[in-house]
């Protein structure tokens, strides 16, 4: 009787998740959770290895903790889930802070300040305000912070995984926008070279990006925000925002 009753345990552990990867026991690794295909926050590059803003801070920060930073690629999505089932410590992926987030996580201080805007087909009029989304039909990742501000402006939003399949979407017609980081739809327009697609107008708002961890990880949470204290200090912030927008968008 107890064999079965272990082995249907283990069952449901295995069918829910449960026994899937854990966020570091070791205190001499930081377990991150990323995407990997958000260019140029988080993506794969020509070596085939991670790299991108977010992935050079979160290292940064933890080499000033001394700690070895272990990657965990999940889709947008599910990060956040990720995050509370333990799978790993951290997420580094421009999360921007909201009243929500702040209630459910831990969040760092900011270590990006960029604008929305909005894009749309070039050939394409009729959205040169927020306002004017108002009845569209906008791509994007449903749990976002841009799905909300595109769903608050009248959008019915279409769920994708992430801004390479909300651009497709668009460009063959299926939806009228998307909406997105001023940041990383400049960089897609530098790297494609894409003049079928435009930025149509501005959200009027600015956003602020952090780390998220878990509400129990408030001491991580601290230790985080010293490092990058000392990161902005030290210009190691300036620098590495300065080698992927040519700015300083760590302020």
């Amino acid at each position: 009787m107890r064999r079965k009753l272990f082995a249907a345990v283990l069952a449901i552990a295995a069918a829910t998740g449960l026994t899937a990867g854990c966020g570091s026991s070791d205190p001499n690794v930081l377990k991150v959770g990323t995407e990997g295909t958000y260019a140029p926050f988080s993506f794969q590059g020509p070596d085939g290895k991670l790299t991108g803003y977010d992935i050079e801070v979160v290292q940064a920060v933890a080499d000033k903790l001394g700690k070895k930073v272990e990657f965990v690629q999940t889709p947008w999505d599910a990060i956040f889930a990720g995050l509370e089932s333990k799978r790993f410590d951290l997420v580094a992926n421009q999360v921007t802070v909201n009243a929500d987030r702040e209630q459910k996580y831990s969040l760092s201080q900011p270590y990006t300040t960029s604008d929305g805007v909005i894009v749309t087909r070039a050939d394409k009029a009729g959205v040169a305000t927020l306002a004017d989304l108002n009845g569209k039909v906008c791509a994007q990742s449903s749990t976002s912070n841009w799905s909300k501000v595109a769903s608050g402006a009248g959008c019915k939003v279409e769920a994708v995984e992430g801004f390479v399949q909300a651009i497709q979407l668009l460009k063959n017609g299926r939806v009228d926008a998307t909406v997105n980081d001023t940041l990383a739809v400049g960089e897609y327009t530098k790297t494609t070279g894409d003049t079928s697609v435009k930025v149509s107008a501005k959200t009027g708002e600015t956003s602020h990006q952090a780390f998220a961890a878990r509400k129990d990880s408030t001491g991580l949470t601290s230790e985080i925000n010293g490092a990058l204290d000392a990161l902005r200090t030290d210009g190691t912030l300036a620098r590495i925002s300065d080698k992927y927008f040519g700015t300083d968008v760590s302020k």
